[in-house]
Protein backbone atom coordinates (compact mmCIF):
# COMPACT_ATOMS: atom_id res chain seq x y z
CA UNK A 1 0.00 0.00 0.00
CA UNK A 2 1.44 3.47 -0.57
CA UNK A 3 1.92 5.56 2.31
CA UNK A 4 3.63 8.72 3.06
CA UNK A 5 6.58 6.84 3.73
CA UNK A 6 6.53 4.05 1.11
CA UNK A 7 5.78 7.01 -1.71
CA UNK A 8 8.71 9.05 -0.58
CA UNK A 9 11.08 5.83 -0.39
CA UNK A 10 10.45 5.37 -4.11
CA UNK A 11 9.74 8.68 -5.70
CA UNK A 12 12.53 9.41 -8.73
CA UNK A 13 11.96 13.17 -8.80
CA UNK A 14 15.05 15.35 -10.29
CA UNK A 15 16.17 12.65 -12.29
CA UNK A 16 15.50 13.13 -15.86
CA UNK A 17 14.19 9.08 -16.76
CA UNK A 18 12.94 7.18 -13.77
CA UNK A 19 15.44 4.79 -14.67
CA UNK A 20 18.56 7.33 -13.77
CA UNK A 21 20.18 6.21 -10.05
CA UNK A 22 20.16 9.02 -7.73
CA UNK A 23 23.46 10.33 -6.16
CA UNK A 24 23.51 7.93 -3.84
CA UNK A 25 22.76 4.74 -6.08
CA UNK A 26 25.41 6.00 -7.86
CA UNK A 27 28.16 6.34 -5.09
CA UNK A 28 28.35 2.45 -5.59
CA UNK A 29 28.90 1.93 -8.85
CA UNK A 30 31.54 4.85 -9.76
CA UNK A 31 34.25 3.16 -8.36
CA UNK A 32 33.37 -0.01 -10.35
CA UNK A 33 34.03 2.34 -13.86
CA UNK A 34 37.30 1.92 -15.55
CA UNK A 35 39.34 4.62 -15.28
CA UNK A 36 40.37 7.00 -18.80
CA UNK A 37 43.22 5.66 -20.46
CA UNK A 38 46.35 6.95 -20.39
CA UNK A 39 47.77 7.42 -23.77
CA UNK A 40 44.99 8.69 -26.93
CA UNK A 41 42.75 10.93 -26.63
CA UNK A 42 40.69 11.99 -23.62
CA UNK A 43 37.45 10.60 -22.63
CA UNK A 44 34.66 13.34 -23.32
CA UNK A 45 31.55 10.94 -22.32
CA UNK A 46 30.41 10.85 -18.77
CA UNK A 47 30.15 7.45 -17.66
CA UNK A 48 27.04 8.38 -15.65
CA UNK A 49 24.76 9.23 -18.54
CA UNK A 50 26.45 5.89 -20.45
CA UNK A 51 25.06 3.84 -17.23
CA UNK A 52 22.04 5.70 -17.41
CA UNK A 53 21.15 5.01 -21.04
CA UNK A 54 22.11 1.53 -20.54
CA UNK A 55 19.19 1.39 -17.55
CA UNK A 56 16.81 3.20 -20.05
CA UNK A 57 17.48 0.74 -22.59
CA UNK A 58 16.65 -2.16 -19.90
CA UNK A 59 13.67 -0.71 -18.43
CA UNK A 60 12.12 0.53 -21.48
CA UNK A 61 13.11 -2.48 -23.71
CA UNK A 62 13.71 0.27 -26.57
CA UNK A 63 16.43 -0.67 -29.45
CA UNK A 64 20.06 0.71 -28.55
CA UNK A 65 19.04 3.30 -31.97
CA UNK A 66 16.38 4.89 -30.29
CA UNK A 67 17.80 5.80 -27.11
CA UNK A 68 15.91 9.26 -26.41
CA UNK A 69 17.98 12.20 -26.94
CA UNK A 70 20.16 13.58 -24.38
CA UNK A 71 21.77 10.26 -23.83
CA UNK A 72 25.05 9.82 -25.30
CA UNK A 73 25.13 8.63 -29.03
CA UNK A 74 23.85 4.93 -29.00
CA UNK A 75 27.03 3.72 -30.82
CA UNK A 76 29.03 5.14 -27.87
CA UNK A 77 26.76 3.64 -25.06
CA UNK A 78 26.46 0.03 -26.91
CA UNK A 79 30.53 0.17 -27.69
CA UNK A 80 30.61 0.65 -23.37
CA UNK A 81 28.02 -1.69 -22.77
CA UNK A 82 29.86 -4.64 -24.98
CA UNK A 83 33.20 -3.59 -23.59
CA UNK A 84 32.01 -3.78 -19.97
CA UNK A 85 30.20 -6.92 -21.01
CA UNK A 86 33.72 -8.37 -22.01
CA UNK A 87 35.31 -7.35 -19.13
CA UNK A 88 33.25 -9.11 -16.54
CA UNK A 89 32.62 -5.67 -15.30
CA UNK A 90 28.74 -5.85 -14.60
CA UNK A 91 29.08 -9.62 -12.69
CA UNK A 92 31.59 -8.57 -10.61
CA UNK A 93 29.45 -5.39 -9.43
CA UNK A 94 26.54 -7.57 -8.80
CA UNK A 95 28.77 -9.67 -6.72
CA UNK A 96 30.29 -6.90 -4.64
CA UNK A 97 26.96 -4.81 -4.46
CA UNK A 98 25.21 -8.21 -3.23
CA UNK A 99 27.57 -8.84 -0.39
CA UNK A 100 27.14 -5.34 0.45
CA UNK A 101 23.35 -5.83 0.67
CA UNK A 102 23.48 -9.21 2.30
CA UNK A 103 26.00 -7.73 4.96
CA UNK A 104 23.87 -4.42 5.48
CA UNK A 105 20.84 -6.82 5.88
CA UNK A 106 22.78 -8.63 9.42
CA UNK A 107 23.61 -12.02 6.83
CA UNK A 108 27.04 -12.90 5.54
CA UNK A 109 28.84 -12.35 2.86
CA UNK A 110 28.00 -15.69 1.29
CA UNK A 111 24.99 -17.75 1.15
CA UNK A 112 24.44 -21.18 2.29
CA UNK A 113 21.62 -21.85 0.31
CA UNK A 114 20.55 -21.09 -3.35
CA UNK A 115 17.59 -21.16 -5.16
CA UNK A 116 17.41 -22.54 -9.01
CA UNK A 117 14.45 -21.27 -11.48
CA UNK A 118 14.05 -21.26 -15.00
CA UNK A 119 12.05 -19.50 -18.14
CA UNK A 120 12.51 -19.95 -21.75
CA UNK A 121 12.06 -17.13 -24.06
CA UNK A 122 11.33 -16.59 -27.57
CA UNK A 123 14.26 -15.12 -29.55
CA UNK A 124 14.83 -14.30 -33.01
CA UNK A 125 17.34 -16.26 -35.30
CA UNK A 126 19.95 -13.33 -35.47
CA UNK A 127 20.63 -13.27 -31.95
CA UNK A 128 22.23 -15.87 -31.64
CA UNK A 129 22.11 -19.37 -30.71
CA UNK A 130 18.60 -20.86 -29.91
CA UNK A 131 16.49 -24.13 -29.91
CA UNK A 132 12.58 -25.23 -29.26
CA UNK A 133 12.09 -25.96 -25.47
CA UNK A 134 9.25 -28.69 -25.90
CA UNK A 135 8.17 -28.82 -22.76
CA UNK A 136 6.71 -25.01 -22.90
CA UNK A 137 6.54 -24.38 -27.24
CA UNK A 138 8.67 -22.17 -26.93
CA UNK A 139 11.66 -21.51 -29.80
CA UNK A 140 14.29 -19.32 -28.15
CA UNK A 141 16.81 -19.58 -24.89
CA UNK A 142 16.38 -20.74 -21.78
CA UNK A 143 17.68 -18.64 -18.93
CA UNK A 144 18.58 -20.04 -15.42
CA UNK A 145 19.38 -18.08 -12.23
CA UNK A 146 20.46 -19.15 -8.72
CA UNK A 147 19.67 -16.69 -5.98
CA UNK A 148 20.23 -16.83 -2.04
CA UNK A 149 17.45 -17.77 0.14
CA UNK A 150 16.81 -13.14 -0.05
CA UNK A 151 16.02 -12.85 -3.73
CA UNK A 152 19.87 -11.70 -4.40
CA UNK A 153 21.00 -13.20 -8.28
CA UNK A 154 24.08 -15.21 -7.51
CA UNK A 155 24.26 -16.92 -11.44
CA UNK A 156 22.30 -16.51 -14.54
CA UNK A 157 23.37 -18.74 -17.10
CA UNK A 158 21.45 -18.60 -20.58
CA UNK A 159 21.47 -21.69 -23.25
CA UNK A 160 19.57 -22.38 -26.28
CA UNK A 161 15.73 -23.29 -25.25
CA UNK A 162 16.17 -27.52 -26.36
CA UNK A 163 19.43 -27.82 -23.97
CA UNK A 164 19.53 -29.64 -21.04
CA UNK A 165 19.83 -27.42 -17.73
CA UNK A 166 23.37 -29.28 -17.56
CA UNK A 167 24.53 -29.03 -20.90
CA UNK A 168 25.28 -25.48 -23.23
CA UNK A 169 27.39 -22.08 -23.03
CA UNK A 170 25.97 -18.98 -22.01
CA UNK A 171 24.79 -16.66 -24.20
CA UNK A 172 26.92 -13.52 -23.37
CA UNK A 173 24.47 -10.55 -23.57
CA UNK A 174 21.69 -11.87 -22.57
CA UNK A 175 23.38 -13.18 -19.34
CA UNK A 176 24.46 -9.61 -19.03
CA UNK A 177 21.17 -8.06 -19.11
CA UNK A 178 19.81 -10.16 -16.00
CA UNK A 179 22.83 -9.04 -14.19
CA UNK A 180 22.16 -5.43 -15.11
CA UNK A 181 18.62 -5.27 -13.54
CA UNK A 182 20.17 -6.92 -10.80
CA UNK A 183 22.04 -4.18 -10.32
CA UNK A 184 19.57 -1.52 -10.67
CA UNK A 185 17.26 -3.36 -7.91
CA UNK A 186 20.39 -3.92 -5.63
CA UNK A 187 21.24 -0.41 -5.65
CA UNK A 188 18.14 0.68 -4.80
CA UNK A 189 18.00 -1.82 -2.10
CA UNK A 190 21.07 -0.42 -0.56
CA UNK A 191 19.92 2.79 -0.55
CA UNK A 192 16.72 2.36 1.21
CA UNK A 193 18.43 -0.15 3.87
CA UNK A 194 20.83 2.85 4.45
CA UNK A 195 18.21 5.22 5.18
CA UNK A 196 16.25 3.52 7.70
Amino acid sequence: MWTETTRSQYAREGRCYASDPDDAEWRPVAPAMPPSKPLGRRRRTDLREVVNAILSVLRCGCPWRMLPKGFPPWRTVYRYFAAWRDSGLWVSLNHRLAMASRVSGGRSTGPSAGIVDSQSAKTTESGGPRGFDAGKKVKGRKRHIVTDTGGLLIAAPVHPADIRDRDGATVATARTWLFIGSIQILLRRLTRQKKQ
